[in-house]
């Protein structure tokens, strides 16, 4: 029977958990360091009591980069297999949490089956789910109602889940006072929006937020303090919406760890390059160095089909600059719900990005596989190129479409191959083109 309700109150009583010390592991980092950054709120742990499956990861300072999935199924895309075998891709190519987004009828069987199979954290938006749970329409919804969809959750297992407390009667009036071009793309936020402006009443999630805390203390679900005011479009970025929802956010990060329920704070979805190292440094400002959850940034909005390279691109340069957790976009975002393709092209460029972010941040052993990939390619060592590869399939069938003559090269170069030219040089043998057979 284990004496504390959170992995924070945990690590604030001194207590090394199991979970910590799976992490410490993963991490090589000392189980104490991990402990004091938990106790702070600088790493989260998320891992609900009821997750059995799960192999803990932290997410903040110190830690390495990692990277959510979205899934899930809508009405217009009711194909729960298909949705299993977008989680089994996301498991294979090393995904560390995976977020249910479905929004469309009875859920909870493919969500309990999700949790029951996961060795990743598991993530919801409850708020995407009240309708079809509840059987209401959004108006007939009451906030005990939301409140019994976020226990409904909690309760099966859910590790941390989004929340979007902050977009208050406070946030909303800097929203309306100055206008925007996308007004508000966040699909949870929205909903809340027109639930607040029919009712008349404040957010729920923010009028009720210590019952909300409550429930997340007793299952130790880490909250995701959702971004509704985030920017849908590169001219909307760093305005006073959504500015000022992330000052409300800072004040509900310090409420939520006095009542030791870990946090994250989730940020931009899309932003000009020039304004995303700043938005880190803000938000952890504001923040108290909570750990970051960002969506891209998408650094263009002329991309659509390829927007998984446009966050890619905002993804290196925000983790890089102190975001903690990339969510992935795909190939369809903006377009339609992503198929089995789209979401490993998501996957990898997220993956690129939260990597290369990690060597600029100087993650312990984050280089270590990229100086095995140089070993392998001055060897010409294409067996063990492909096994350091971040997708060996893709890696061996691109080199054997069109083989080349001679295996110590590939069909760029062939006999020209640089790598072989000079190997040979500092190995004392004449390099040959015209006269070699």
């Amino acid at each position: 029977m284990r004496n504390y309700a959170t992995q924070m109150e945990a690590a604030k009583k001194g207590i090394v958990t199991p979970e910590m010390q799976t992490v410490a592991g993963k991490e090589y980092m000392d189980v104490n360091r991990l402990m004091e950054l938990v106790a702070k709120g600088e790493v989260c742990i998320p891992a609900n009591i009821n997750h059995k499956s799960l192999s803990a990861e932290g997410i903040g300072t110190g830690m390495k980069t990692k990277i959510n999935v979205n899934l899930g199924i809508s009405g217009d895309a009711k194909d729960y297999d298909l949705e299993m075998k977008k989680v089994d891709m996301a498991l294979k190519f090393g995904a560390e949490a995976i977020m249910d987004l479905s929004n469309y009828g009875k859920t909870n069987k493919f969500r309990t089956e999700l949790i029951a199979k996961s060795p990743a954290m598991i993530g919801t938006v409850p708020m995407y789910d009240a309708i079809g749970y509840l059987d209401k329409d959004l108006l007939e919804i009451t906030a005990e109602d939301f409140l019994k969809v976020v226990r409904a959750h909690a309760e099966e297992g859910v590790d941390f889940m989004t929340i979007h407390a902050g977009i208050n009667r406070r946030a909303v009036e800097a929203f309306r006072r100055e206008g925007r071009k996308m007004n508000i793309v966040s699909r949870g936020g929205s909903l809340l929006f027109a639930w607040m402006m029919m009712t008349g009443n404040e957010n729920p999630f923010f009028e009720y937020y210590d019952q909300v805390l409550d429930i997340l203390r007793e299952y130790d679900v880490t909250i995701s303090l959702g971004d509704a005011l985030r920017p849908g479009c590169l001219a909307d970025a760093t305005d006073a919406g959504q500015i000022s929802e992330l000052i409300e956010l800072g004040n509900l990060t310090a409420r939520a760890w006095e009542r030791d329920v870990q946090v994250m704070v989730e940020g931009p979805g899309h932003m000009a390059m020039d304004q995303i190292a700043a938005n880190m440094k803000l938000q952890k400002r504001i923040c108290h160095n909570a750990p970051f959850y960002v969506l891209g940034p998408l650094v263009t909005d002329i991309a659509p089909g390829y927007d998984h390279i446009t966050s890619a691109i905002g993804g290196a340069i925000a983790a890089a600059s102190g975001a903690d957790f990339l969510c992935y976009v795909t190939p369809a975002e903006h377009l339609r719900l992503p198929d089995a393709d789209d979401v490993k092209e998501g996957i990898m460029a997220s993956k690129i990005a939260a990597h290369a972010a990690d060597i600029a941040k100087g993650i312990p052993h984050a280089m270590d596989r990229d100086n095995a990939m140089a070993e392998a390619r001055h060897k010409v060592d294409w067996d063990e190129m492909f096994r350091l590869a971040i997708d060996p399939e893709k890696a061996q069938r691109f080199f054997e479409q069109t083989p080349p003559a001679d295996r110590h090269t590939c069909s760029m170069c062939g006999k020209m191959c640089a790598v072989r030219t000079t190997n040979m040089i500092l190995e004392g043998k004449e390099v040959k083109f015209c006269s070699e057979k």
